[in-house]
This record gives C-alpha cells, structure tokens and sequence, in this order.
C-alpha cells in the first residue's frame, strides 16, 4: 500500500477541481492505498507567500510531500496555466521534493481551450523537482463534474470513463515503485 498526498491547488471553497481529486482518491483508496488529501488554500497566506518553511503549518506541509509515495497534483486552469496557489506551494518545496515519486497531475478548466496546460504548464515543473514517473495527465471541463442537492460530487460519465485509466495507470505506477522497494 502506498501513501498518496492528493493535493488542491484550488484558492476556491467550493472548488470542482478539489471535488474531482476526492473522486480520484477513493478510487486510489478502493485500490488500497492510504490517500491524505490536502488543500493548499488551506496554509496560512503570510507564511505561505514568505516562504517561511518554518512556520508549522508550511513545515507539517513539507513533512507530508517527503513521506508521500505518490502525489496527485489538481489544479484550476487560469490564463492557460496552474494556479498561483499552486504555483506558490511548488516554489516553498525543496527543489527535489518530488523525487522517486510518482506524480498524476489533474487539471479542471472551463473551455477546452486550456487542455494543454497540463503538459505545457504543469508537467515541466513537475518534472524540474524531480518526479520520478509523472504519469498521463487529464484536463476535466468544470461542466463535467456537477453537485447535487445532497453534496454528493458527479462526474460526468463519458469523462468518468476516459478517466479510469488515467487513475489506473497512476495506480499502477505506485504498485510498481512499491514492488521496486521491495525487491531493494
């Protein structure tokens, strides 16, 4: 079982990429791995904008990244790139801070317009700190994922499909790092 940090790069409370990665971690969860998610809008805004690493809360944050085995990175596409949030959270990280793990970067937009961010924007940071397999990203139009009455988070079912093996393959590719570290 491996430990998955399934993070939100979304500055909104009621944010569909944050719903998306919840649908993503049970997922990861009914494959049997430990998911911690984690929303970045969460960390206070001064420490967080000042670099403080060693504010608690910025400190706990590194903390999680460094035990994480896997980490799905989702953010809200804003003037054809990840967020500023997230784009803040990436710069406090040390510069390898992804290193021998597998990453699945999710991106949510409202046009279709924006589906490159994913591998134009996102993927070469991920890769700049050293992610040991970033595996095939997803971009999810925000119409595709809806809430009804009861709260309960709908994911539109043709995307749902085209998703499965995205969350597989990511799934897989823990598996695999965990089958590594075994036979070490």
């Amino acid at each position: 079982m491996a430990v998955v940090l399934s993070v939100s790069g979304s500055p909104s409370r009621t944010s569909r990429t944050t719903r998306l990665l919840r649908h993503v971690d049970a997922r990861l969860a009914a494959r049997g791995h430990e998911v911690v998610p984690f929303e970045v809008r969460s960390l206070p805004a001064e420490a967080l904008l000042a670099g403080d690493v060693s504010h608690p809360e910025i400190a706990a944050a590194l903390e999680l990244f460094a035990q994480a085995d896997g980490v799905v990175i989702g953010t809200p596409v804003y003037k054809a790139a990840y967020s500023g949030l997230l784009k803040t959270l990436l710069d406090v990280l040390p510069q390898y801070a992804l290193t021998d793990k597998a990453v699945l970067p999710l991106a949510t937009g409202g046009s279709t317009a924006h589906v490159l961010a994913v591998d134009y924007a996102l993927r070469p940071v991920l890769s700049s700190m050293g992610a040991g397999h970033i595996t095939q990203g997803w971009f999810v139009l925000d119409r595709h994922i809806t809430v009804r009455e009861d709260g309960v988070t709908v994911i539109e079912r043709e995307t749902d499909v085209l998703l499965t093996p995205v969350v597989d393959g990511f799934a897989s590719a823990l598996e695999r790092r965990g089958e590594l570290a075994v036979a070490r």
